[in-house]
């Protein structure tokens, strides 16, 4: 499998091959404040090397004159761009979860029926949260973060992986493998409160101990309520 590989402090984030970085101008839903010229390589030099210096240091005692100072711009540049530091961990924050949403639907796509599509969501899900949000400690406080304030990002990607599920039920509803009775929006919001704990670093700090088995029993579980 093609991959991208990224180098970020001291680990090697790899990405699913397609994956870019999301711009500023890019249309999503309820998405991240920006400002200024519409330079995409000076965003994501910026974005790059406040990713950088997020590893090193950690999010909450970086300053935006730290970052300036690090990435040889000054300071008044770099809000020309970014109206603050949480901008830029939003765009930090929404290239992560955007790897992990490119790898879902990539996973989703190579299934064939709707129960097994369920189960690799599950399987997949926990696995890319795990390598993205646990493979920097200090990256991990932006994730924290944005979780705990649920920054537009967040619940931009929340929003994203409930419709994902929608999608996979309805599919199922009409090839015949899930039941049709528990109305739509209950069953997906039901499934998504499954994954929660592992989709919200918050909470999947606290889940480490199960992630190896979770998403088998998890999915397996939730299969045999859907069924006809």
């Amino acid at each position: 499998m093609t991959v991208t590989i990224i180098h970020i402090g001291h680990s090697l984030w790899i990405f699913p091959a397609g994956f870019t970085l999301w711009r500023m101008s890019k249309s999503i839903t309820n998405p991240v404040s920006g400002r200024g010229p519409a330079d995409h390589e000076v965003r994501d030099q910026i974005v790059l090397a406040a990713t950088e210096h997020f590893s090193r240091y950690g999010y909450e005692k970086t300053t935006v004159s730290d970052l300036a100072k690090a990435i040889g711009f000054s300071k008044a540049y770099i809000y020309k761009f970014f109206e603050s530091k949480q901008a830029i961990g939003e765009m930090i924050c929404l290239n992560c979860l955007h790897a992990i949403e490119t790898e879902v639907r990539a996973a989703i796509a190579e299934a064939q029926r709707p129960p097994e599509k369920l189960r690799r969501m599950f399987k997949v899900i926990v696995e890319a949260s795990l390598r993205l949000f646990s493979s920097d400690r200090k990256l991990y406080e932006i994730a924290a973060s944005a979780a705990g304030e649920r920054w537009q990002a967040v619940i931009a990607y929340e929003e994203t992986v409930q419709a994902l599920v929608r999608e996979i039920l309805q599919e199922g509803r009409q090839s015949g493998d899930f039941e049709r009775k528990t109305p739509l929006d209950e069953t997906t919001a039901a499934i998504y409160l499954v994954m929660r704990p592992f989709l919200n670093p918050l909470l999947l700090q606290h889940s480490f101990d199960y992630t190896d088995e979770a998403p088998a029993k998890l999915s397996a579980l939730v299969l045999r309520s859907l069924s006809p």
